[in-house]
């Protein structure tokens, strides 16, 4: 039977629509399960102790209940880089630009960070890649790794039925790597002790806690769902499919990393502990802890899966992030080359202009750490825009129809944009600085393109005018805050002083919204298309 692509009535290929709820769960695992979990608890013991677990399940929940939301805007309105999207519907285009630059900063960094944990995990057996003492990679790491991440890059530009094919037995794979070492390390290298002694439970204070969901990779690892939302233009069936990948994903690798971090707590030599959590350091934190405990035959596998589950996750975003160019082309914001498809259904500029983007990320972050912080960061501004973009279409799209439809969206709401608040106030105030000038950078391209447009709306400044004020009073806080900051405005007064402002910031954006003329557009193709399934 001949595999035909979809095209519009203009002959145009159209995405095709060929994910199961198998592929679009495995997508979501496979986003989640990488380098967060290979990394993740060494970085985040280090600046959390043992309370790094405390540290995993509050970001659970913030991530969950921005998640959720996404999961009702998916299921109602699947859309190929939604998440830039569905802002345009709500505030039009100067909120989306803004998120949807955030969003493609995020999205690029993936697969290159995920390249660095491939060869920082080879480091202890491939020398000359990774340099454990600055802690980086040298230069024939960088070509190693340039040539990596132009590979997740060249699958995804075959055909999204060649990515599914291949990332579906991936994700499996990568899954049992994580669970075998669960098991392993309960059974040989469980330390009760390491839990109080050293330090105690929590060595450095609530303020650890908080820092290392965001700097310990914690919300990076978590927000690997992402991926699969921006898929939703290619699933079979959206409206029922994405709510239930979104829940089963989360629920089940949320478990896998909780026992994960327990476990490498626990696992941990107490001689390696002699000068605190802080000064821990491992190349390849659960291979060196295995071939510690005599589980060597442990250790070659996870030498393995440190090869497999980066290379799934970059797969997986170098599916993500040309989606999202390809929105921010179809938004008006990128040449419309970017918004053009091959004849395999995939959008081939976008992704080598992802693959550009992403090399570009090589050179001033060098190493896993130094650019987790600045993904999370950016990934936590563009999650919050979930509760506000699904309050604004329960008022102004009420007739779309919601297969799965978050219940107290009212409390949900204000409670995930606070949450969301505080894990990006955590970052700290140099990453917030870099994100700030980041999106500085963004709202001066924005101006050129805002500048030229004859069909330019203030409608749009006025609605966008609560995120910039937002913005801007984040990187301040941050600069006069704990996290980094000046100390001028004393723990734990900064942090609630986020909590007090994020309230009426989150109200101010939903007021701010309205039905725009690409919603009505948008609503009107869906209302269409039901119409057609129906006869």
């Amino acid at each position: 039977m001949t595999d035909h692509t979809p095209t519009d009535a203009n002959g145009a290929p159209k995405l095709r629509r060929e994910l199961t709820l198998i592929d679009l769960t495995m997508t979501a695992v496979g986003g989640l399960v990488g380098s967060g979990w290979l990394l993740g608890a060494m970085y985040a013991g280090q600046i959390a102790g043992p309370a790094a677990i405390v540290s995993w399940i509050i970001g659970a929940f913030g991530v969950i209940v921005l998640g959720l939301s996404f999961a009702e805007l998916a299921g109602m309105l699947p859309e190929a880089g939604g998440i830039i999207r569905y802002p345009l519907y709500t505030h039009g285009r100067l909120v989306s630009f803004v998120i949807g630059w955030a969003a493609i900063i995020a999205w690029a960094g993936i697969p290159p960070i995920e390249a660095e944990a491939v060869l920082q995990y080879s480091s202890s057996y491939v020398h000359g890649l990774y340099n454990t003492t600055a802690g980086s990679l040298t230069g024939a790491g960088l070509a190693v790794a340039v040539v990596l991440v132009a590979f997740f890059f060249f699958i995804n530009y075959l055909g999204v039925k060649l990515y599914a094919k291949i990332n579906t037995p991936l994700t499996f794979i990568k899954f049992a790597a994580p669970t075998l070492t669960i098991v392993a390390f309960l059974i040989v290298g469980f330390h009760p002790a390491n839990f109080h002694q050293y330090g105690g439970f929590m060595p450095y204070g609530w303020s650890g806690v908080f820092s290392a969901i965001s700097l310990g990779g914690i919300v990076f690892a978590y927000t690997g769902f992402r991926p699969m939302m921006d898929l939703a233009g290619e699933a079979k069936n959206p409206q029922r499919d994405i709510p239930r990948a979104f829940l089963l994903a989360m629920v089940g690798v949320g478990i896998l990393y909780m026992l994960l971090q327990v476990v490498f707590i626990a696992a941990v030599p107490g001689h390696a502990l002699a000068h605190g959590w802080a000064k821990l350091s491992y190349a390849s934190p659960y291979a060196n802890l295995a071939v510690a405990l005599n589980l060597s035959w442990v250790a070659v596998i996870l030498y393995g899966d440190a090869i497999v589950s980066p290379f799934g996750t970059g797969l997986v975003y170098a599916a993500g992030t040309p989606r999202g160019v390809f929105a921010f082309a179809r938004n008006g914001y990128f040449p419309a080359t970017f918004k053009k498809l091959t004849d395999q259904g995939t959008p081939g500029s976008a992704i080598i202009l992802s693959f550009f983007i992403g090399i570009a990320f090589l050179l001033p972050f060098p190493s896993w750490q130094s650019l987790v912080g600045v993904l999370s960061s950016a990934t936590i501004l563009t999650y919050m825009m979930g509760p506000v973009s699904a309050m604004v279409l329960r008022r102004t799209g009420p007739h779309l129809a919601r297969r799965y439809k978050l219940g107290a969206i009212s409390w949900w709401g204000p409670i995930g944009f606070v949450v969301g608040s505080l894990i990006f106030f955590w970052a700290g105030w140099t990453i917030n600085r870099d994100l700030g000038i980041m999106v500085l950078l963004g709202l001066a391209v924005y101006a050129i393109y805002y500048l030229r447009d004859p069909s330019r709306d203030g409608a749009d400044i006025k609605s966008g005018l609560w995120l910039v004020a937002y913005v801007v009073f984040m990187v301040i806080w941050s600069k006069l805050g704990t996290f980094g900051g000046t100390n001028t405005i004393p723990a734990p007064w900064d942090e609630l002083g986020v909590v007090v402002v994020s309230i009426p910031f989150y109200y101010w954006a939903v007021a701010s919204g309205r039905a725009t003329v690409a919603f009505k557009e948008q609503a009107q193709q869906v209302a269409d298309e039901a119409d057609k399934l129906s006869v």
